[in-house]
């Protein structure tokens, strides 16, 4: 079917999924406005527009002439829960404003596996109440929950593959986890747009096609084979992940990146794709193998001068 989406309204565009997103766009032919705090340079087909989504008419902006509206925008680490609040519950609901305001009917948003497990962690009820939020917007909304997302440009993992090197891999006790390609990712967004799908007020839970997903041994033995390194995975008990927490809120204050927040997402131990929410294989399939995948990230990092 033809792809009748020409201009696209991008939040997160900076981020590590979107800018991914945007070369996926440009690459099918769309047009792509993208919301940035910064300047950025100027680049064929992407007009930047500058402000975030506390600024109201910075949204009527994007979205003023836009044919959909895909957000990626999100707060994945803030020191409580008032900034979950700010970043992923009061930024949808005015991304979602600025999209009924417009008159825009498809609307794309990004959450997180985390969103079905609200009581688990802020982070997890942020995600859930933004969807709720698209869930009664009145549009045409599709959501997408990723698991964890790897790939060129990611900041998240970049520890594992450091770690990885030097042969030693912290792990959380126990559990599974289903993992995603960005550039994997970011065709499904794309995938799910056009009309006539029957993505419309869907929930998709996309991986990369392994059934149970990986244990987190397995996962790093992946990304040591990725860096050329034999790794031993070494898993951390829960005590050692909450102090761990506590000393990172000491020495890094608002900045720490291991919170007690995130130190409850880690210990949980089932974050598999349900493959009932798995995407319709008519629409999208994974392309990329996690083993290719992650040596592609590594190379970027070396790349980059981020990976010895």
């Amino acid at each position: 079917m033809r792809n009748r989406y020409r201009t696209l309204a991008i939040t997160g565009g900076t981020g590590f999924v979107g800018r991914h997103l945007i070369d996926a766009a440009l690459a099918q032919g769309h047009l792509v406005r993208a919301l940035t705090r910064s300047p950025r340079p100027p680049r064929d087909g992407v007009q930047w527009i500058y402000g975030s989504l506390e600024k109201p008419q910075a949204l009527g902006q994007l979205v003023a002439g836009a044919d959909a509206v895909i957000h990626v925008a999100g707060t994945i680490n803030a020191p409580d829960k008032a900034g979950f609040a700010l970043g992923n519950v009061e930024g949808t609901l005015a991304m979602v404003d600025a999209t009924r305001a417009a008159g825009i009917r498809r609307f794309v948003h990004v959450s997180s596996l985390a969103a079905r497990e609200p009581k688990l962690s802020h982070y997890g009820w942020s995600k859930a109440r933004s969807e709720i939020i698209v869930a009664a917007s009145a549009l045409d909304w599709t959501i997408v929950r990723p698991p964890a997302v790897f790939g060129p440009g990611d900041r998240e993992m970049l520890e594992l593959f450091r770690a990885a090197r030097r042969g030693i891999v912290p792990l959380p006790p126990g559990g599974n986890l289903s993992v995603i390609a960005a550039q994997d990712l970011v065709r499904l967004l794309l995938a799910v747009l056009p009309d006539g799908e029957d993505s419309h007020a869907a929930i998709y839970e996309p991986d990369d096609g392994r059934p149970g997903g990986w244990t987190h041994a397995e996962f790093a033995q992946a990304i040591g084979h990725a860096v050329g390194k034999r790794v031993r995975p070494q898993p951390v008990p829960a005590w050692a992940m909450r102090a761990g927490a506590r000393i990172d809120a000491l020495l890094r204050g608002a900045n720490a990146k291991l919170t007690e927040d995130r130190v409850r997402y880690f210990l949980h131990d089932d974050w598999v794709v349900n493959p009932d929410f798995r995407p319709p294989a008519h629409l999208w399939r994974p392309q990329l193998a996690t083993v290719d995948g992650l040596a592609i990230a590594a190379e970027s990092y070396r790349e980059e001068g981020l990976l010895a």
